[in-house]
């Protein structure tokens, strides 16, 4: 199906002006509405606004696809917008959109809107083109210039030739399979007509696999070029040269990728191999590799963490009416704060094991789930190590976040080796790998190295604990030492954000707690300062992504918010996500801040008799006023450091 013919010339508005995306949304459905194939309005307009909320359409460059398929639209269509002033489309590129095409399609099994969508992105990769649509001077003009550009892609697409072999292979995907997997396929496509190339493209997009490669023009063909951000099946490129680079590229760098491929300098793939340990890996070596790793750990931790804080939030919330909020049992003292308490506690207690499991999922595929989950629920244990169940000492510390990424790294690793070792097995018993093998030689290996590992992780936290009570009882006597106790504290809490460091300072707060009550005083100025170093972080984290938004992704933009609730209820785990995925900027933005903010309670002697609570117990905090300062100046000072220090998003991040 052309794009033109779904076209007309009163389906093009050249001189738009939305004030906004919901503006632009609500013109673009008008100008649908008048072409005729929608029986319901509203019905589709609420189905292209929930197409937003899965992700924006505004594919950036200025351009913008939004799209819907809807039992409301009795047939397809395609309508046009050009804004010349550009509006805010929340683009991916956070650049303003200037042309905007929309789709309407049927509710039926032959998903039109996605042929549609990936024609449209292939044309528009053209700057030429888009410059001179938002330059037409009436719809017919508009029209024309589309049918030029489908007559000459059509003529020359690589594709369509009846060639014996193709030279080079791709394969191009993106993390939503819309716009960029089509527009990556297209600039391989224009790069191969510049050079005089055979190509063929497979898309794995959102539609499906289109173009797939058949095993004979693997075997026939000189390189593969695999420009994708998602995972691409790779066992079947063994043995062939083969680029790996990210989506991107193959949109502004297709030419280079391509003379790379033709000039014979790829490495030659070896998917039992350590080549499979890279997979996934998008160009930029082995740190790239590691970040993408712990990327989809991270991804997937992340709703428990969502889902965990917010539920204790609520549990501190239910207890604020009680005056016995200052025992250890605030968040867990009435019936409401007890369930949402255990619910919320069952929710972070997958947090870690989640991480460890994707980390090694994305080393190993399928086969390191199971070693991962088990590696990270090992790093929760703290008495599941060899100075605990050999040498009979009690180490009273768990080896926390830290001790969980490398449990997920290792045991991906682990069945990446296993992987090796048994490569000689005949295919007839292939099976007792999947079934025997990873499942539990895996796992016994995991366990063997986590019941050393976690000793070294624990003993961090337990050198930390006796350091920071030696520290904080010296700070009861000189201001000056006061202060430096109050800096290194909240710092601390700030480090790993709820594993053995944090755990450590934490611990001195608490015992610093009991000896004031063994003194007969109502509150600990070292546990004042503890706190408010545990809310500092995720405060520091959500005053970024919203005083500097393009610095974010959207998606982190959006958690960022929930981040403004964890950090008042003393919820630091809120910042792992972030931390883990920029801990060069990250971890020293929120130490500063935090240690500021503990330096400065200490300074205000501030107290509090409440080893929990945040914000939901600073009305027995002695000071609260200095106590609000403290926490207002510290997260201000991390937010401006962070933001500092990170850069903008590039314009081709997806």
């Amino acid at each position: 199906m052309r794009i033109s013919d779904l076209l007309s010339v009163n389906s093009v508005l050249l001189d738009a002006a939305p004030t906004g995306k919901a503006d632009a949304i609500d013109t673009l459905v008008a100008l649908m509405a008048k072409t005729g194939v929608l029986r319901d309005v509203e019905a589709y307009r609420k189905g292209v606004l929930q197409r937003e909320k899965e992700s924006t359409t505004g594919i950036g460059e200025g351009i913008a696809i939004p799209h819907c398929k809807s039992d409301a639209v009795t047939a397809p269509r395609l309508v046009a917008m050009v804004v010349p002033g550009g509006v805010d489309f929340e683009s991916l590129d956070d650049e303003p959109a200037k042309l905007f095409f929309l789709i309407a399609a049927p509710n039926s099994e032959d998903n039109v809107h996605l042929d549609v969508l990936a024609k449209l992105s292939a044309m528009l990769m053209d700057s030429e083109l888009t410059n001179r649509l938002m330059s037409a001077k009436n719809g017919t003009e508009f029209i024309r210039l589309l049918e030029e550009k489908a007559g000459e892609t059509e003529a020359t697409d690589p594709k369509t030739e009846n060639a014996e072999r193709y030279r080079v292979l791709a394969v191009t995907s993106c993390p939503t399979g819309i716009a960029h997997t089509y527009m990556a396929a297209e600039g391989l496509t224009q790069g191969a007509q510049k050079l005089g190339i055979s190509l063929k493209v497979e898309t794995r997009g959102s539609g499906g696999v289109k173009n797939e490669l058949t095993s004979e023009e693997i075997a026939n063909a000189d390189c593969i070029v695999i420009a994708a951000d998602a995972n691409v099946p790779m066992a079947r490129f063994d043995g062939k040269k083969l680029i790996q680079t990210k989506v991107a590229d193959g949109i502004h760098k297709a030419e280079q990728l391509l003379t790379k491929a033709i000039n014979g300098n790829a490495p030659v793939y070896h998917s039992s191999e350590k080549a499979e340990a890279d997979r996934g890996t998008s160009g930029g070596g082995f740190g790239r590799s590691i970040y993408k790793h712990l990327m989809c750990g991270v991804s997937h931790m992340l709703p428990f963490v969502i889902g965990g804080g917010i539920l204790k939030a609520i549990a501190f919330l239910c207890d604020i009416a009680y005056a016995d909020v200052a025992g250890s049992a605030f968040g867990g003292y009435t019936k409401a704060a007890q369930f949402f308490g255990t619910v919320g506690d069952a929710c972070f207690g997958f947090m870690l094991p989640i991480l460890a499991m994707f980390i090694a999922y994305s080393i190993a595929d399928r086969p390191g789930l199971v070693v991962g989950f088990v590696g990270g629920m090992l790093a929760t244990k703290g008495t599941f190590n060899v100075a605990t169940l050999v040498w009979g000492v009690d180490l009273q510390a768990t080896p926390g976040f830290l001790g969980a990424i490398f449990a997920g790294f290792a045991g991906g690793y682990i069945v990446l080796l296993l992987r090796k070792l048994t490569a000689k097995i005949p295919e007839s018993l292939d099976g007792i790998r999947s079934t025997f093998v990873y499942p539990l030689v895996g796992t016994l290996l995991m366990g063997v190295v986590m019941f050393f590992f976690n000793v070294p992780f624990s003993y961090i936290g337990l050198g930390l604990e006796w350091c920071f009570a030696r520290l904080a009882e010296s700070g009861e006597k000189n201001l000056a030492l006061a202060a430096v106790a109050g800096f290194i504290l909240g710092a601390m809490m700030s480090i790993d954000f709820g594993g053995p460091i944090n755990k450590a300072a934490y611990v001195t707060g608490t015992a610093a707690i009991a000896a004031a009550l063994d003194k007969g005083l109502m509150g600990s100025n070292v546990m004042a300062a503890v706190m408010i170093g545990g809310m500092v972080p995720p405060i520091v984290i959500a005053l970024s992504t919203t005083l500097t938004p393009k610095k974010w992704t959207k998606q982190q933009r959006m958690d960022g918010k929930v981040n403004y609730l964890m950090g008042l209820a003393f919820i630091t785990e809120g910042a792992i996500p972030y931390a883990a995925s920029d801990p060069k900027r990250v971890i020293p933005s929120c130490m500063v801040g935090a240690g500021i903010a503990g330096m400065l309670s200490m300074l205000f002697n501030c107290t509090t008799p409440a080893p929990h609570g945040g914000v939901f117990v600073f009305a027995v905090v002695q000071g609260w006023y200095w106590y609000i300062l403290a926490l207002v100046v510290g997260s201000l000072v991390g937010a401006i450091m962070l933001s500092a220090l990170k850069k903008n998003i590039p314009q081709d991040t997806e």
